[in-house]
């Protein structure tokens, strides 16, 4: 049976001014309370066994408490002081069972106390929760707390020794680990893979720099975040800046990547003599650990500014975190090769060029639709007849596989062939119908069909006759006096290609300077439990609703105005009936240091020589350069601008032929770096966006010419 701590009984308050008999000298937690008004009595009156553990709990700096007597009343020291916050000193010489009094009856709480101390069987809590720690933060603080059995003199038991170890860091970090791996799991790409494992790395250890390196072949690339950089919302839209390092490079993180083998300097200059800047320089510990994957070599570095002893816990955390980055870069780099192959047999069937004219503006944009590592059937195109007309299609193949592209790139070709020796919207449809239902036959399937909507424009007439095979309605946005009108064409239904229906059947309607023609894939409208009415609802709004009638700002309006993610490809043609011809130039930009400031040169002569306002010209030399760097620097290879100047806009395009970082919509908003070009360009321009292309990406921008601002209608187009 357990005895008492051998207490002469006091009063239940000391007398005023009465001394408060110290275990210790000192002035700790425990030492200095007045015991005295406790239960457990002076001081002096405790077993010489118990006073001696006492004095081992106030000494030590690991967090120590005693429970004594059949209260178990609470004795601590500092360490545990100030792990229980604000109940210090109430808690002192108090009963547990009242200091704690909302988490006694807790599993693991006061049951297992008392059992140490009714049976003397120690106990083990591997992870525990202080009670204080309810009133604390929201993420309570975890503890390895061991319990045993004090004993007096004569070897009765008297009391329970807590000792606490706080594990809530590494408690916090095996979770934040857990967070990681869930984020890179929705990682797609390189970039992806960068950009969380840098604000990862940062955060969770706490470091002063981290490094991420993958390789290119021949060489290697590197991606490097330091704590204290400034990153808002749009830096994180924005593509890692890579720097390509040498294959033979000392760095520590090439080094690394390139033998398999991690190294721990705990204090030194590790990065001395391949400093990119200060911030490499003030690195005294770094972590460089390889990315053991079979088809990707990497490394991952964490550095940091003070000496490191680099503990067992935190090599193995460490090791543990490049696992999960080489586990995700193995899959991004298997996607972005799958991607790379679907995207080009895709876009190699699409025009690579469109005709142009000098009152008709065409533009035109594809969106591959599920996660953009299939290719699909959707496709357009436009191009001169033997009339002069100009023929326009869009049309969507069933299907989301190489087979469907393959149909697409027959389907698209049979119809300019069909439409170059009779033009006639039904005949080229009929025509066209007879083919899909052979292949069908030929394949041996009876669910290839083919929607496709063809329209002849016919600029000296003002007229467009169209003719459609189960596709969405064409969409025309009116200029009128006071505001545009988006109108929807009423074409004859016909059923979708290679189904045996009946024929197709033309509609022509007015086509005017002003006007702008909008085909469209149901990709634009269709959102899965939404009606399609809304669908269409939503596109004639944003249409009538767009600032201006230039195709490719409407193509840009068009895929982004319906909300929600669709799953399918999205395709979007426009062809605008100018009011007057424009003007246009081009320049084709190599990718070398000098070429932003050939470009700004280039833009101010030819803008001058145009008489574009000055002011225009400003905005446009600043986001032409912002542009062009943006495109030496992310894809890496040569550019080319296109100047499009209008009586009542401009519009500039910059087109690459790099393929990485091209994956999804979202990236493909890819502007300079640090977000300044992505701000200058929303801040300057009157709209904006990306387009894929055949080969690499798009990014374009257009500004208004304020009225009388240009002397463009007075020249022909050049």
């Amino acid at each position: 049976m357990p005895g008492t701590v051998g207490r002469v009984p006091t009063p239940s308050a000391p007398a005023p001014g009465a001394p408060t008999d110290p275990v210790v000298g000192g002035q700790t937690a425990g030492a200095a309370h007045p015991w005295a008004g406790t239960p457990l009595g002076a001081p002096h009156t405790w077993d010489p066994a118990v006073r001696a553990v006492t004095e081992v709990v106030l000494a030590s700096p690991v967090p120590m408490a005693l429970l004594l007597g059949d209260d178990l009343v609470v004795f601590y020291n500092d360490g545990y002081a100030e792990l229980i916050g604000d109940r210090h000193p109430d808690a002192l010489g108090r009963p547990a069972a009242e200091a704690f009094a909302e988490v006694w009856r807790d599993p693991g709480a006061g049951e297992a106390l008392e059992r140490v101390y009714r049976h003397g069987e120690p106990f083990l809590q591997r992870e525990a929760v202080l009670p204080a720690d309810r009133q604390g933060p929201a993420e309570p603080a975890v503890f390895t707390r061991g319990h045993c059995p004090v004993r007096d003199s004569a070897g009765r038991i008297v009391g329970v020794l807590t000792v606490s170890a706080q594990t809530t860091q590494l408690t916090q970090q095996l979770q934040s680990l857990s967070d990681f791996a869930a984020a890179l799991a929705g990682t797609l790409t390189l970039d992806d893979v960068a950009r969380v494992t840098l604000r990862y790395c940062l955060h969770s250890f706490d470091a002063h720099r981290v490094s991420f390196a993958v390789d290119e072949g021949s060489a290697w690339r590197l991606v490097r975040r330091i704590r204290g950089e400034l990153l808002d919302e749009a830096d994180e839209r924005l593509p890692p800046l890579w720097r390509r390092m040498p294959a033979e490079s000392p760095l520590p993180a090439v080094v690394t990547a390139r033998s398999g083998v991690a190294s721990f300097t705990a204090d030194g200059q590790p990065l001395r003599g391949v400093a990119a800047d200060r911030h490499d320089e003030k690195i005294r510990a770094l972590a460089a650990l390889p990315l053991r994957t079979t088809a990707v070599r990497g490394s991952l570095t964490v550095g940091y500014r003070t000496p490191r002893p680099w503990s067992p816990a935190e090599r193995a955390l460490l090791t543990a975190s490049a696992e999960l980055v080489g586990q995700a870069a193995e899959r991004a780099r298997r996607f972005e090769t799958q991607h790379g192959t679907a995207q080009m047999l895709q876009r190699s069937m699409l025009p690579e060029r469109l005709p142009d004219l000098p009152r008709l503006r065409i533009a035109a944009r594809y969106d591959p639709g599920v996660d953009g590592n299939a290719a699909g059937g959707d496709f357009y195109d436009a191009f001169l007849l033997p009339t002069g007309a100009l023929g326009v299609v869009l049309g969507d193949v069933a299907g989301h596989d190489v087979q469907a592209a393959a149909r697409m790139g027959q389907v698209r070709a049979a119809l300019r062939a069909l439409a170059l020796v009779d033009s006639r919207p039904d005949a080229v449809l009929d025509g066209l119908d007879r083919l899909v239902s052979s292949l069908g036959v030929e394949g041996g399937t009876q669910e290839l069909f083919v929607t496709v909507v063809f329209g002849v424009v016919e600029a000296e007439r003002e007229l467009i006759t169209l003719a459609s095979a189960g596709h969405p309605a064409p969409l025309i946005r009116r200029a009128g006096p006071d505001a545009a009108v988006a109108e929807f064409v009423d074409v004859p239904p016909a059923p979708p290609l290679g189904l045996g229906g009946g024929r197709a059947r033309t509609a022509t309607v007015p086509f005017r300077p002003g006007d702008t023609l909008l085909l469209y894939s149901d990709g634009v409208v269709e959102r899965r439990w939404q009606d399609l009415a809304a669908g269409m609802a939503g596109l004639g709004a944003a249409v009538t609703g767009a600032a201006g009638g230039d195709p490719r700002a409407l193509c840009a309006v068009a895929t982004a105005s319906v909300p929600g993610a669709t799953e399918d490809d999205v395709a979007v043609l426009a062809v605008e009936y100018a009011v007057r011809p424009s003007r246009s130039a081009s320049m084709e930009v190599p990718a070398e240091p000098t070429a932003p400031s050939r470009v700004r040169h280039w833009m101010t002569a030819q803008l001058g020589e145009w008489h574009v306002p000055e002011a225009v010209i400003g905005a446009a030399v600043l986001c032409t350069s912002e542009l062009t760097t943006n495109a030496l620097l992310h894809a890496g290879t040569a550019a080319r601008v296109e100047v499009d100047l209008s009586a009542e806009r401009l519009l500039v395009s910059v087109a690459d032929s790099g393929t990485r970082g091209q994956v999804t919509r979202a990236q493909t908003d890819t502007l300079s770096s640090r977000g300044r070009g992505l701000g200058l360009i929303e801040e300057l321009s009157d709209a904006w966006g990306t387009d894929p292309t055949v080969r690499g990406s798009t990014v374009w921008f257009e500004i208004l010419i304020p009225a009388g601002g240009s002397r463009v209608g007075d020249a022909p187009a050049g």
